[in-house]
């Protein structure tokens, strides 16, 4: 099997918990040890939008608190290749095209940003499609794509699958327009599942657990 795993800012917090990421490192180094493949990709967290917002406020351009963002990301990278141990790829690669160089069964490539005006979705997606990954997995703070925000709609009810328009057409924030955009285009899957609950994203890489597939 061959999987693309974003790992959002629910898991790389202001102050980065230790046990947290050494139990993500584990169940990720487990799946990739029964010979699949996987690449992984660490969001900025909170430490990326702080550190943006007061590059702002100093007067920074936006290339300026793109790159520093990055700078974050690549950062959150590097731990979790620690949390992953032996398996992972012990360098971080900084280009798509260096991708195929590094993927194999049994291995795990840790990626940050790449460049300025790129999301860390985008690059979930792109590398998924440079990958021919099965799947892309979306780990967020919520178990799913929702109707409405369900932070602020306790009436908000979760999608068990919905097709790539539908959820367009729905105005459904699943990514960022240009990563869902891409998504779309490529018919990559998405699973979008929530990395707070217990034994999910085991569950997810097997085709099951509580999760919203988006396409496929």
């Amino acid at each position: 099997m061959k999987a693309v795993v974003k790992l959002g800012g629910a898991l790389f917090k202001r102050d980065p918990d230790v046990d947290a990421l050494r139990s993500m490192g584990k169940v990720l180094s487990g799946f990739a040890g029964e010979g699949n493949q996987l690449v992984t990709v660490a969001g900025g967290g909170q430490n990326a939008r702080s550190y943006i917002d007061v590059a702002r406020k100093l007067g920074a351009d936006e290339s300026t608190c793109d790159l520093l963002g990055i700078s974050v990301t690549r950062a959150n990278a590097e731990l979790f290749r620690l949390a992953l141990g032996s398996v992972a790829v012990t360098k971080i690669p900084t280009m798509l095209s260096e991708l195929n160089h590094f993927v194999g069964p049994g291995r795990v490539v840790v990626l940050g940003g790449l460049q300025p005006g790129q999301s860390t979705n985008a690059v979930a997606v792109l590398a998924a499609e440079i990958t021919r990954a099965d799947f892309l997995v979306n780990a967020t703070d919520v178990q799913g794509v929702y109707t409405a925000d369900p932070k602020k709609d306790p009436k908000a009810t979760r999608y068990e699958r919905l097709s790539h328009k539908e959820a367009l057409d729905r105005d459904l924030k699943v990514m960022d327009a240009t990563a869902f955009a891409l998504a779309r285009e490529n018919r990559m899957p998405i699973i979008v599942f929530s990395i707070r609950e217990k034994g999910a994203i085991e569950a997810v890489l097997r085709g099951k657990g509580r999760a919203t597939i988006v396409g496929g």
